[in-house]
């Protein structure tokens, strides 16, 4: 068996749709024997764990699978290795980069569970 990363991707539509697109790209670890074995298991994954729900409005709120755009072989597992990446180009970098600070400050400041 080997590792894989690959790259699942739903668009989220809400209600009749008339509103900003929005895709969720999911980033998956796969194992399978070959690289075709694991883009048919993300495919899979896309598929089984598409869902919807009503919101507060009681409007359909959906996850819709698209597809598997990505699929890497890990040929070994290192510390501190890169998994994934993806360049950024928004609109207002000084909103952007607040939002990321805030992220972080908000990771840092959960509580640590310890699982035994």
């Amino acid at each position: 068996m080997h590792w894989f990363v690959a790259k699942v991707v739903y668009q989220i539509i809400s209600g009749n749709g008339n509103h900003t697109p929005q895709f969720d790209e999911q980033i998956r670890l796969i194992s399978a024997v070959t690289k075709k074995d694991a883009l048919e298991k993300a495919h899979q994954i896309g598929i089984q764990e598409q869902y919807a729900f009503k919101n507060l409005q009681e409007e359909l709120v959906q996850w819709k699978f698209i597809n598997v755009p990505e699929v890497y072989d890990i040929n070994q597992l290192t510390d501190g290795m890169e998994v994934y990446s993806r360049i950024e180009e928004p609109g207002d970098p000084k909103s952007y980069l607040a939002w990321l600070q805030t992220k972080s400050a908000q990771l840092q400041d959960q509580p640590l569970v310890e699982i035994h």
